[in-house]
C-alpha cells in the first residue's frame, strides 16, 4: 500500500497543502514546532480516525477555523483509493471512502496499515501501563475490524458502569442493576482478552529473533501479558469485587488494567533494564510490529517515523533504516545529519519553515 498523495486544508498549521509522495522515503526536515509532525499526523488520522497523540479533532482544526480536511490518495494492490476526512469542531467529523460517506470508523480500519514511531515510544517500555495498551490497541484495531467492535463496545459499556457505580452511593436501589451491566462487560471483555493473547503470542514469535539481531545475538526479548483477569473468571471477579467498585466509584478488575512485560530471559526489563535495554527492546516491539502486518496483510504498511533517529545510536540508525526497504517511509527530523554517509537513495526531501513545505532536489549517492 502507498500513500499517493496528501492534501491538507485548515489542518493544524497548515492553511492549505497539496503534497505528491514518492512509494518510497521521504524525508521532512526542518526546525522543532514548523509542521512536519502535523503531516504524518494527517495521514495516520486518515488510516485510523484518530491522531497519535489522542488529539479531539478540535485540536486538529487550525487556529480560528471552524473546520479542517484531510485527503489522502493511495494505491492498494494496485487499485486507487481516497479517503476524504471532514474535521468540525463541535460535531463528530466526517468520513467519506472513493467520494462514498461512511457511517462507522469500522468501514475505514483495514484500508490502509500504518506504523507510527515516535521517540515517545522509545519510552514505552519504563512508562505507564496505559501506553502499553495502548500500543496493543491501536495495532489490533487495524488488523481486526472485530476487535474495534469490541473494544468500542467494553469501553463504552465500562463508562456506563462507572457512571452507575457513583449513582448507587445516593440510590442503593441501583445495585441490583449492576448484574445487567456485568454481563455486558465479560461479554466483550472476554473477546479482547482473547484477541490480545493472540496478538501477543504472534509478536513473541517475531521479536525474539529481532532483538537478537539488535544486540548481535547477546540477547533475546520475550513478551509476557500480564491478564488483570482472565477470560474465564471475569464474571466471577466482577461479582466479587463489587462491594470494593461501589465504595471506589470505578470497575477494579477488566481488560481495562493489563499490562505488557518484558523480558531477557528472567529479568524484568521494567523494572532492572538499563535505558539501553528498554531503548532496544521498544525498538525490536516496533520492527516486529511492522513484520506482523506484512504476516497479516500481505503487504507491507506505511511507516510514520517522527523524529526517531536522533535517539537512536548509529547501530540502531542503520538497523532501522535498513528494514525500510521496500516499505513507504515518511521520515521527519531536524536536519539530515542522521543520513549522511548512509548509502541510501532518499527520493523526496522536504524542507518544513512554518507551515510551507518545499522540496529540494534528491540527495546525489557519492
Amino acid at each position: 500500500m502507498i500513500v499517493k498523495q496528501i492534501e491538507l486544508h485548515n489542518f493544524r498549521n497548515y492553511e492549505s497543502l497539496n503534497l505528491p509522495l514518492s512509494d518510497q522515503v521521504n524525508i521532512f526536515y526542518g526546525d522543532n514546532a514548523q509542521g512536519k509532525t502535523n503531516i504524518l499526523e494527517s495521514i495516520y488520522v486518515c488510516s485510523t480516525t484518530k491522531s497519535h497523540k489522542g488529539s479531539k479533532d478540535r485540536d486538529m482544526i487550525k487556529l480560528g477555523e471552524e473546520e479542517g480536511h484531510i485527503r489522502m490518495h493511495l494505491e492498494k494492490k494496485g487499485v486507487p483509493h481516497r479517503i476524504d476526512m471532514h474535521l468540525k469542531k463541535n460535531k463528530t467529523k466526517g468520513v467519506a471512502i472513493d467520494g462514498i460517506p461512511i457511517k462507522k470508523s469500522t468501514e475505514l480500519f483495514g484500508l490502509m496499515n500504518v506504523v507510527f514511531f515516535s521517540p515517545e515510544d522509545l519510552s514505552m517500555i519504563k512508562n505507564g501501563p496505559g501506553e502499553r495498551r495502548r500500543f496493543m490497541d491501536l495495532e489490533l484495531c487495524q488488523l481486526n475490524k472485530l476487535y474495534l467492535y469490541y473494544l468500542s463496545n467494553y469501553n463504552k459499556i465500562l463508562n456506563q458502569r462507572n457512571n452507575l457505580l457513583k449513582q448507587i452511593s445516593f440510590n442503593s436501589s441501583l445495585h441490583d442493576t449492576l448484574e445487567i451491566w456485568d454481563q455486558q462487560l465479560c461479554e466483550y471483555g472476554t473477546k479482547i482478552i482473547e484477541g490480545r493473547e493472540q496478538f501477543l503470542s504472534e509478536m513473541n514469535e517475531l521479536v525474539g529473533e529481532i532483538h537478537s539481531t539488535l544486540s548481535g545475538g547477546k540477547e533475546k526479548l520475550s513478551i509476557g501479558y500480564e491478564k488483570n483477569v482472565s477470560s474465564d473468571d471475569m464474571a466471577e471477579k466482577l461479582k466479587k469485587t463489587r462491594e470494593q467498585d461501589i465504595f471506589r466509584k470505578a470497575t477494579g478488575c477488566g481488560p481495562h488494567r493489563d499490562d505488557i512485560s518484558f523480558f531477557i530471559g528472567e529479568e524484568n526489563l521494567k523494572l532492572f533494564g538499563s535505558q539501553g535495554q528498554q531503548r532496544t527492546a521498544a525498538l525490536s516491539l516496533k520492527l516486529a510490529e511492522i513484520e506482523l502486518v506484512r504476516k497479516k496483510i500481505g503487504e507491507n504498511p506505511v511507516l510514520l517515523l517522527d523524529d526517531v533517529l536522533s535517539e537512536l545510536d548509529r547501530k540502531r540508525q542503520h538497523y532501522l533504516l535498513n528494514s525500510m526497504d521496500g516499505i513507504q517511509t515518511m521520515i521527519t527530523c531536524t536536519g539530515l545529519e542522521e543520513f549522511v554517509g548512509d548509502r541510501k537513495r532518499f527520493n523526496h526531501i522536504f524542507h518544513v519553515v512554518n507551515g510551507i513545505v518545499n522540496e529540494q532536489k534528491e540527495n546525489e549517492e557519492d
